[in-house]
């Protein structure tokens, strides 16, 4: 497997600052962030697959305008999976026709551009061998991190979260563990704001980090813009143990 990532960051603000989403091989999307604005009409067009976090802005800002490109390209729905909390959210607030046009029923309800697919906690969706789990987080709103399984490695993403101690029980009982992708929203200054929308801050993430007992590569993921040098910086001092590197746009990991 692949994953390419399109954008990781907390927010926009600059040239480089893409929300979450990432490129699984050339038809899987986990998570549909302004990053997917870095893909081509035919790189688009070739999404089946969409694995929502959660319904937070950040991470599904680019899945209307998406559809809406490729649709006429297309000769299937774009299946669109989520929790039932995710997924109700989608159909009340995006497409609810005074937002966007509900795709779940056009052209028609037979033949739609989109399909919602339900997911459960710690279920696994298997497309083409290639396993995609569902792991707990801790959020504002309901929310879930994934577990990518080639069969070879794992690379889990924690998606948007709090300390969650079902989340490290769960990527501790993963044996191919190659990469852990974990946010960091926020500097330890921002403690209280952290803690009230449910994001790590460098302490806590290090606190948390000694609960793993897997080895592997851990890459910080969502840092706000504006402070991310501060964040990292923090980080680097505090998680010295795990070398922890920051993600990137464009980064390519290959499990």
């Amino acid at each position: 497997m692949k994953l390419r990532v399109l954008g990781c960051s907390g927010g926009i603000g600059g040239r480089h600052q893409r929300t979450t989403s990432f490129l699984v091989d050339h038809d899987i999307l986990i998570d549909a962030g302004t990053g997917v604005t870095e893909l081509s009409i035919a790189e688009l067009a070739a999404i089946d697959h969409v694995f929502l976090t959660h319904a937070h802005l950040d991470h599904i800002a680019a899945l209307p305008l998406m559809i809406d490109a490729v649709a006429e390209r297309r000769d299937k729905p774009l299946t669109v999976y989520g929790t039932e909390a995710v997924l109700d959210s989608l159909r009340q607030h995006i497409f609810n026709w005074s937002i966007w046009p509900d795709f779940s029923v056009v052209p028609s309800a037979e033949q739609p551009f989109m399909r919602y697919q339900r997911i459960e906690l710690a279920e696994t969706v298997v497309l083409a061998g290639r396993r995609m789990s569902v792991l707990p987080a801790e959020h504002t709103v309901p929310a879930v991190g994934y577990r990518l399984d080639s069969g070879v490695a794992s690379v889990v993403f924690s998606g948007d979260t709090g300390p969650c101690e079902a989340f490290w029980e769960a990527v501790n009982a993963i044996p191919n563990l190659r990469h852990l992708i974990i946010e960091c929203a926020f500097p330890n200054r921002e403690r209280r704001l952290a803690e009230l929308s449910k994001h790590y801050w460098p302490d806590e993430l290090a606190a948390d980090l000694k609960k793993l007992t897997r080895s592997c590569r851990v890459h910080i993921t969502h840092l706000k813009p504006g402070q991310v040098e501060a964040t990292m910086e923090e980080i680097n001092t505090c998680l010295q143990d795990f070398s922890p590197e920051m993600l990137q746009n464009n980064q390519l990991f290959e499990f």
